[in-house]
C-alpha cells in the first residue's frame, strides 16, 4: 500500500447493498431483559437481535428512568477488544437523557486482539464487513424500540468504534449525527506506516511476512477504511483526534475528516494521545449531540 488515502472501490455501493439485503433476510428477532444493577436513575437492558447474515448481536440498553416520552437515541461501538463492557460502565449518555444502545462487538470483551486481521484479504467476508453491518442493524433494533423517537439517532464510537461509526455513517443514510474519536480504520496507508503501537502494528508484520497479499488487503480495507465512509457521510459529524496518538495518529484522522461529505466539527487536543481529550472532548462531543436531538 503507498501512503496516499486508498481510493473507493468502483463497487462501494453493491459491496454495501449486498451485505445488507443478506442481513435483512433474517428478521431483527430483538429481545429485551431488564438488568438488576442497582441504579436507581437509569434502567439497563440486556439486548439481543440479528446481525450479519443473521448472526447473534447483544448489547446494554441503557435508559433514563425518568421517560416524559420517546427519546433520542445513540449507538455506540467501543474500542478494541472492549465489547459492550459493563452494565453499569459509561453512563454519560442515558444520564443526558437519551437511550444509549451499546453494541458487543463481535467476538470482542477482555482485550481480545487480532480481529482486524481475520480475512483480512477476503473482502467479501472480512471481519468488519460483519461489524459494520452488525451497527447498522443495531440502528434498526434501536428504532424499533416504544422508548425511542426514531427520528433522532445518532452514531458514536471511540477508536475502533470511531471507525464503525464513520462506516454506519455512510450506511445509515438519515441518523442526526455521527461522533467519531480517534478513529481507528481510518487512512490505512498512513496508519500502517506510522502506529507505534495497536492493531495497525499487527498488520504491518503480517504484510512483512506476506507481501503478495498486499493488493488483496487494500482492497479489503478500502471498503472500511474511514476516508471512504467519510466520502459517504450524510449526517453532520464531530471528529477528534489527539496530537500525540501514536495509535491512530492524528495524521489519519485529518485525512477523514478532509474528506468528510457532510458538515463537520473537527477538534484536535494538543498534548493529548489516544484518549483524544477524554472526558473534555466528551462534554464537547455531548453540546454537539444535545443540540442536534432539540
Amino acid at each position: 500500500m503507498g501512503h496516499e488515502p486508498l481510493p473507493t472501490p468502483d463497487d462501494y455501493r453493491d459491496f454495501w447493498a449486498a451485505a445488507m439485503e443478506d442481513a435483512r433476510r433474517f428478521p431483527l428477532a430483538t429481545g429485551i431483559e431488564p438488568i438488576d444493577t442497582r441504579l436507581t436513575m437509569i434502567d439497563v437492558f440486556d439486548v439481543t437481535f440479528r446481525g450479519s447474515n443473521g448472526r447473534a448481536v447483544s448489547g446494554w440498553l441503557r435508559l433514563p428512568r425518568h421517560r416524559p416520552g420517546p427519546l433520542p437515541a445513540v449507538v455506540h461501538a467501543n474500542g478494541y477488544g472492549a465489547g459492550r463492557l459493563a452494565p453499569i460502565d459509561d453512563l454519560t449518555w442515558s444520564a443526558a437523557g437519551f437511550a444509549h444502545l451499546v453494541v458487543n462487538t463481535h467476538g470482542q470483551g477482555g482485550g481480545s486482539a487480532g480481529h482486524l486481521l481475520e480475512s483480512i484479504d477476503d473482502a467479501e467476508n472480512s471481519y468488519y464487513r460483519g461489524v459494520f453491518v452488525d451497527v447498522a442493524r443495531a440502528v434498526d433494533a434501536v428504532r424499533g424500540l416504544a422508548e425511542v423517537d426514531p427520528s433522532r439517532v445518532a452514531m458514536i464510537g471511540n477508536s475502533q468504534g470511531g471507525g464503525i461509526a464513520l462506516g454506519v455513517g455512510a450506511l445509515v443514510p438519515d441518523l442526526v449525527a455521527v461522533l467519531a474519536q480517534a478513529p481507528f480504520l481510518t487512512d490505512a496507508p498512513e496508519a500502517v506506516r506510522r502506529a507505534a503501537q495497536g492493531p495497525w502494528t499487527e498488520l504491518r508484520g503480517y504484510l512483512r511476512e506476506h507481501p503478495d497479499r498486499a493488493t488483496a488487503v487494500a482492497r479489503t480495507l478500502s471498503y472500511v477504511d474511514g476516508v471512504t465512509s467519510a466520502r459517504h457521510a450524510t449526517a453532520p459529524g464531530w471528529m477528534s483526534a489527539g496530537l500525540d496518538d501514536d495509535i491512530c495518529p492524528p495524521q489519519t484522522t485529518r485525512a477523514a475528516a478532509a474528506a468528510y461529505a457532510a458538515p463537520l466539527v473537527f477538534r484536535e487536543w494538543p498534548d493529548a494521545g489516544h484518549e483524544a481529550g477524554g472526558a473534555a472532548d466528551r462534554e464537547a462531543a455531548l453540546a454537539v449531540l444535545t443540540q442536534r436531538f432539540a
